[in-house]
């Protein structure tokens, strides 16, 4: 079949869904173990399976086509607000927030959990996305956060060396006490909720968390609940940003 075939406009299957607007690459990944994707008329459940933009790829019999505009967006989540595609409890979406002109498909990156505010990027190019949620990207991720209490000197030092949580190591790239109760973080792997939880462990909660940056792109003065297309010199530094060693 022609879609395992090799050549530069080959895409692995779950990729192809992804540009397509179909489903993110992991939520492509099971409709293809489900049986749900052919392609030019043929069921396929194997993960290495591949597709040209000549192919026919269908999702439920029904033609998915690559999408031909991509978006790349800058937004200021607010508090309460989910970085998912659904939910079953109904709370609200981040990306509910979008133009409502755009009408691809996009999907976060770099998500926010549900209490946390601030700089999250959407996109519909798969592969930019996959870029930078890899590791190797180690991009830096920087927040304000405020605690319910006085933060003493012990858990910024300690986040700066390393805190071990449940066998978890969480580790700031770079830790600044602006106040009693304030801090500027950088992260560079961003576990799941660890600011939270390194807070936790020196029994504090952030009452506010907020993103300001990723990598080259900076929050600013963007508005609470409003988004801007990243500009070309934000792209060019994402799609160009160094290894480190």
């Amino acid at each position: 079949m022609n879609y395992n075939s090799q050549n530069n406009n080959t895409l692995r299957l779950q990729t192809y869904l992804a540009h397509a607007g179909a489903a993110s690459r992991r939520a492509a990944e099971k409709l293809i173990l489900a049986g749900r994707v052919s392609v030019n008329g043929a069921i396929v459940t194997e993960m290495g399976a591949k597709a040209q933009p000549t192919d026919t790829v269908c999702l439920d019999g029904i033609p998915v086509t690559l999408e031909k505009k991509l978006h790349y967006i800058a937004m200021n989540k607010p508090p309460l607000y989910l970085c998912s595609a659904s939910d079953t409890e109904n709370r609200p979406l981040a990306g509910d927030l979008l133009p409502p002109e755009i009408r691809e498909r996009l999907y976060s990156i770099g998500r926010l959990d549900y209490r946390s505010c601030g700089l999250i990027l959407f996109t519909n190019d798969g592969a930019f996305a996959a870029k930078l949620g890899h590791p190797s990207s180690e991009i830096e991720k920087e927040y304000i956060v405020e605690a319910s209490g006085v933060i003493n000197e012990h858990l910024a030092s300690s986040f700066l060396s390393g805190v071990e949580i449940e066998g978890v190591l969480y580790r700031a790239r770079e830790v600044e006490q602006l106040g009693r109760k304030k801090l500027r973080i950088v992260l560079i792997e961003g576990r799941n909720r660890e600011i939270r939880r390194v807070f936790s462990h020196f029994h504090l909660h952030p009452v506010k968390l907020r993103r300001i940056r990723i990598g080259p792109v900076r929050l600013g003065d963007l508005a609470e609940s409003a988004n801007r297309p990243l500009s070309a010199a934000e792209l060019d530094a994402l799609n160009n940003l160094p290894k480190r060693k």
